[in-house]
């Protein structure tokens, strides 16, 4: 059985970069439909970017948090957050919802992964670690929806948001015991998450709900 072993931190602090970019872009789109300030988007950007990895670090007691520890992760957002109003108020037009549940699902395999690694790294339970991905991949969501005053999307739609994210890490954790690369086993679970998400998108597959 190969040991397991955590991707290069440097890969993990690229795919949480990417994550992020995704997700505050998640919170910029969702900020301007409500007709929100500079206030409200910074707010809601913020808190779907960080909102997941957060309650990862604290459930795993890393301190400092992940975005205290990386303060140019907070200010890329609020630098962000100023140019996003008149950007939005641009690109509304041609920001259609397919391309708004891509960006969604991207960000989801990537926070997915990186939190299954992260809980990896702090010698989780297996079944512990790929719960940590799910709550990192699907909690800055929840937060942005409470926020803006609706039901989280992930409780409510009946499309199997959660079990993509969940599929993926255990995806991730079985290809950490085989030959394969520990970068390939990180990418290649991102990718699977995405593409599931996408497919019960477009095929509108849904679970639990008539």
């Amino acid at each position: 059985m190969k040991h397991v072993a955590v991707p290069h931190v440097s890969l993990i602090t690229v795919i949480e970069i990417v994550a992020i970019l995704v997700g505050a872009f998640s919170g910029f789109v969702e900020a301007r439909r409500k007709r929100m300030d500079i206030v409200g988007i910074f707010t809601v950007a913020f808190i779907t970017a960080f909102g997941g990895g957060t309650l990862r670090d604290i459930l795993l007691d890393k301190r400092p948090l992940f975005w205290v520890m990386h303060q140019e992760y907070a200010i890329l957002i609020f630098i962000l957050a100023l140019v996003a109003s008149p950007l939005m108020r641009t690109l509304r037009q041609i920001l259609s919802e397919r391309l708004i549940v891509i960006a969604d699902a991207i960000g989801l395999g990537l926070f997915a992964v990186a939190g299954v690694s992260q809980a990896q790294a702090a010698h989780m339970p297996l079944f512990i670690a790929a719960m940590m991905g799910v709550i990192t991949g699907i909690f800055g969501g929840v937060l942005r929806d409470i926020v803006c005053n609706e039901v989280p999307m992930v409780f409510r739609d009946g499309k199997p948001y959660a079990i993509c994210a969940f599929f993926g890490c255990w995806m991730y954790i079985g290809l950490q015991y085989t030959e394969v690369s520990d970068d390939f086993a990180l990418w290649s679970s991102a990718a699977a998450i995405t593409i599931i998400r996408l497919l019960t998108w477009s095929f509108d597959l849904r679970i639990g709900k008539h």
